[in-house]
């Protein structure tokens, strides 16, 4: 009887692709990775409203920390501790507390321009340093001559037709980089509005307040000190 041949059994394809298992891990990772970055990054608020009376608020702004009291925040959508991009502050002059709020305007009634000082707190990364401005953009667009200005400051005009017309720098001669405020010459409710500018780290803090405040410009500037010194600490 003939010896059966045998023949070696062919080897089944079963589809398997030794790729496929590091490739879905990859796949896995990466989702996880952009579902990580999207929950850090997207906006969240408490789900109650932070009370006005609350303590203040541990809040960042280009990467510097300020301590700042819910009832000096502007804008309710602000009232939250963690990184901002901006907040909007008020605070009563010359207290520097800031509103009560169980206090309400009355409707109709006139509003006092000499009562509050504004402040706002922006991320200065993409912008040029006050001090920087002064020495290298302003000195194109000011008037040739100072002039003086209230005890122990100067003003220098802009002139007509450049992007600061209508306004002035009103510094402190002796020491321009602790008090120099960019002032309109008239405002529509009283004397003009002054923007005076600090910096911390890359956080501006721009300090809003009436023209006529120049006149006692030492107490807006140890205010402003006060201020700067209670919102950042040390």
């Amino acid at each position: 009887m003939p010896a059966t041949a045998h023949r070696p059994a062919r080897r089944q394809a079963n589809g398997h692709n030794p790729l496929a298992a590091p490739l879905a891990v990859f796949a896995a990772a990466a989702l996880l990775a952009v579902l990580y970055v999207a929950y850090v990054l997207w906006p969240r608020w408490p789900d109650t409203p932070v009370a006005l009376d609350a303590p203040a608020l541990p809040i960042a702004i280009a990467g510097v920390t300020f301590n700042i009291e819910p009832a000096s925040i502007r804008m309710a959508v602000q009232r939250h501790p963690g990184t901002q991009e901006r907040v909007d502050l008020a605070y009563l002059w010359p207290s520097l507390k800031p509103p009560d709020p169980t206090l309400k305007p009355a409707i109709g009634a006139p509003v006092d321009p000499n009562e509050r000082l504004f402040v706002t707190v922006a991320s200065g990364e993409d912008s040029m340093p006050l001090m920087e401005r002064v020495e290298t953009i302003y000195p194109r667009y000011l008037v040739p001559q100072p002039a003086g200005g209230p005890d122990g400051l100067t003003l220098r005009g802009f002139r007509d037709g450049t992007p600061y017309q209508g306004e002035e720098l009103v510094f402190e001669q002796a020491k321009p980089e602790h008090f120099l405020a960019r002032c309109s010459v008239k405002g529509v409710v009283n004397s003009g509005e002054c923007l005076l500018e600090r910096r911390i780290g890359n956080a501006d803090l721009t300090f809003r307040f009436p023209r006529d405040w120049l006149n006692d410009w030492r107490r807006v500037a140890a205010g402003v000190d006060r201020l700067m010194a209670r919102l950042h600490p040390g």
